[in-house]
């Protein structure tokens, strides 16, 4: 093993409540009368992409809304909220970072959310997790093709200059392990809170915790 691959921040860091409740505050700002329960932000998830979950949303709803203006301000108040509060890496996460350190084993973020984003969550992870430990992070203006396509996995092993066989991705989604398996990347799924119910059907393990067995 080569590089492990950590798919989203989501892995690295439970964000998920406080983008459903950054989503409801951008809407009250829009002066729109939606609210995304827990139930109904689950479903959303589904689909990667905020913008996307916005526009399928206002369909669904028959209304024309910017969905881009609205995904902006929710991720303006995420960030905001983010950095204001104490956060701490998933369970196992560290312990994953310090064995392939040892071990020489490189670690990629293959994410494909905003920039803006990412900086926010090595903030927020400060003292944890820092930037100089990964050889790759992606974002969402690397790819024309947001996950399940497999092209920011592809980014990575480009710019990584690893074979698919190498690497172990590690996602928190079903929707975005498939991106890695669509690549040809062995995946653990990691759930996070709102996706724990899910398959992972073609994932090789399925943890609430991360452990150096990942490894082996």
């Amino acid at each position: 093993m080569k590089a492990v691959l950590f798919g989203s921040i989501g892995t690295l860091i439970e964000t998920s409540d406080i983008q459903r409740k950054s989503f409801n505050h951008a809407f009250k700002r829009e002066g729109l009368n939606w609210y995304w329960s827990r139930k109904t932000y689950s479903k959303l998830l589904k689909k990667s992409g905020g913008i996307r979950r916005i526009e399928d949303f206002a369909r669904q709803n028959s209304e024309n809304v910017n969905a881009k203006k609205i995904w902006k301000n929710k991720t303006d108040i995420f960030n905001k909220t983010i950095i204001s509060n104490s956060m701490s890496a998933r369970k196992g996460v560290l312990k994953i970072f310090k064995y392939a350190k040892k071990n020489n084993i490189e670690i990629g973020l293959v994410s494909s959310t905003s920039k803006k984003n990412i900086s926010t969550i090595f903030k927020a992870l400060n003292g944890q997790i820092s930037r100089d430990e990964f050889s790759f992070i992606g974002n969402k203006n690397l790819v024309s093709k947001p996950k399940p396509n497999p092209d920011i996995y592809f980014k990575a092993l480009e710019i990584m200059n690893l074979d698919k066989k190498d690497c172990l991705a590690i996602e928190d989604s079903e929707e975005s392990a498939k991106s890695a398996i669509n690549a040809g990347i062995q995946c653990i799924a990691f759930p996070g809170i709102y996706h724990s119910d899910e398959v992972f059907e073609s994932c090789k393990l399925k943890l609430n915790k991360l452990d150096i067995s990942i490894f082996k």
